[in-house]
């Protein structure tokens, strides 16, 4: 490995280290209450829409992207 693909390599490791990336699994007041407290705490960069979960079952699901520190 070169210096340069090593140079590459911990800059990308240091970036993903930067972020907690998440699925969650819950009934929509759940999930709104959790990402609102996550919100305020100043972690939140992304949050997927609502997905509703197949079949009969009424929980959604949503990705969470947060700060790691």
């Amino acid at each position: 490995m070169t210096a340069r693909e090593r140079t590459y390599a911990r800059a990308n490791n240091q970036r993903a280290a930067q972020y907690t990336e998440l699925w969650i699994t819950g009934s929509p007041e759940d999930i709104a209450a959790l990402v609102q407290a996550v919100a305020r705490s100043g972690r939140l960069v992304f949050a997927s829409a609502p997905t509703r979960m197949r079949g009969d079952d009424n929980r959604h699901r949503r990705y969470l992207r947060l700060r790691a520190r």
